[in-house]
C-alpha cells in the first residue's frame, strides 16, 4: 500500500509539472506498473480538457463550405485588449467643466460600465489650467464616448489635439493560461481523491498535502491572472488630457516680453552685481600679479642684462 501512495504522488507531481512522454512498457519500473494498477482499480481517467464556454475559448465553426458539405476549418476567437489616449484643447474657463461632465458620465453608467481610476486637475493661473481623467469602461460606451466628443469640444469652443489607439492580442495568452488553469484543477482533483483513498504513514501524507497545497496556490494565482487579462479584454482603457487653448492674440501671447521688461531693473542690477562680484574676486590676483612684475622688471630683469653685457 505504500508503494502505490508513493507511485501515485510521483506520477501525479510529473503530470502538475507537464511531465515527459510516458516510457515503454519494456522499460516500466515496479513504481510505474504499480501506478498504472491503481489508476485503473481506483481513480477514473480524467477528462479531457475543454476550453468552456464561461471561459470564452470556445472554438466557433464557420458555416459549411467545402466541397461536398463539410464543414470550414474551426477558428479561435480573438481576444483584443485596446487602449485609447485623447487630447482636448479648451479655454481656461472650460477645462474644469468639461472635464467635471466627462467624470460625471462616467459614474451615470455605473461601475459595471465604466469606472474611473485616475483623476487630476492644476489651475495654475488665471490664463492657464490643465486636468487629466484615466478610466476603464466598456468598449461600446467607449465608441459612443468617443463619438460625441467633437461635439463637446465645438461646444466648448475648444478642439481635439490628438487621437490615439493601441491594440493588444492577448488570444494566446488567454488560452494558454486557461488550459494551464484546467491542468492544475484536474492534478488537484486527484491529489484529493489520492488523499482521501489511499493510507500511508504520516510523512507520506503529508507530502501529498504539501503538493496538494502548492497546486491550489498555482490555481489560485493563475485564475487571478487570467481575470486580469479577460479584464483588459472586457474593459478598454481611455486616458483624456485637457490643456488650455489660446487665442492668436491673448495676452498669453506676449507674456514672455512683459516678463523681460518687468525684470529689466532687476536683470541689470543682477549684471551689476556680477561685475562687482567678479572684480572684488580678481582684485587680490591682481595685486599679486602686479608686485611679481614689479619685482621682475626692477630687480631679477637688470640683472640678467648685466650678465650678458
Amino acid at each position: 500500500m505504500k508503494l502505490h501512495l508513493a507511485a501515485g504522488l510521483s506520477a501525479l507531481v510529473l503530470l502538475g509539472a507537464c511531465g515527459d512522454a510516458p516510457a515503454p512498457m519494456g522499460n516500466m519500473s515496479m513504481d510505474d506498473m504499480a501506478y498504472e494498477e491503481m489508476d485503473r482499480d481506483a481513480m477514473p481517467a480524467p477528462a479531457p480538457i475543454t476550453v468552456t464556454a464561461e471561459r470564452r475559448m470556445q472554438e466557433k465553426t464557420e458555416p459549411s463550405g467545402g466541397a461536398g458539405g463539410e464543414p470550414a476549418p474551426e477558428a479561435t476567437e480573438q481576444f483584443i485588449a485596446y487602449s485609447h489616449s485623447l487630447g482636448l484643447r479648451l479655454p481656461v474657463d472650460a477645462v474644469e467643466p468639461v472635464m467635471t461632465s466627462h467624470v460625471e458620465a462616467c459614474q451615470a453608467a455605473g461601475t459595471s460600465v465604466c469606472i474611473i481610476t485616475n483623476t487630476s486637475f492644476n489651475n495654475q493661473s488665471d490664463t492657464r489650467a490643465s486636468g487629466s481623467v484615466s478610466l476603464r469602461a466598456k468598449p461600446d460606451w467607449i465608441e459612443t464616448f468617443l463619438a460625441g466628443i467633437d461635439e463637446d469640444a465645438e461646444a466648448a469652443k475648444g478642439e481635439v489635439s490628438f487621437r490615439n489607439t493601441y491594440a493588444e492580442d492577448l488570444t494566446r495568452a488567454i488560452i494558454d493560461t486557461g488550459a494551464r488553469l484546467e491542468a492544475h484543477r484536474t492534478l488537484q482533483g486527484r491529489l484529493q481523491t489520492l488523499l482521501e483513498t489511499r493510507d500511508g504513514n504520516l510523512e507520506e501524507l503529508l507530502a501529498v498535502e504539501r503538493e496538494l497545497a502548492r497546486v491550489t496556490g498555482e490555481i489560485e494565482s493563475t485564475d487571478a491572472y487570467l481575470k486580469t487579462l479577460r479584464l483588459r479584454v472586457s474593459m478598454s482603457q481611455l486616458s483624456v488630457n485637457y490643456e488650455t487653448k489660446f487665442s492668436p492674440v491673448s495676452s498669453q501671447r506676449f507674456n514672455p516680453l512683459g516678463e523681460a521688461l518687468g525684470d529689466f531693473f532687476y536683470n541689470l542690477s543682477s549684471g551689476l552685481a556680477g561685475v562687482i562680484t567678479a572684480f572684488a574676486i580678481g582684485l587680490p590676483w591682481l595685486f599679486l600679479i602686479g608686485i611679481m612684475l614689479f619685482i621682475w622688471l626692477r630687480v631679477i630683469w637688470p640683472r640678467i642684462r648685466r650678465k650678458k653685457a
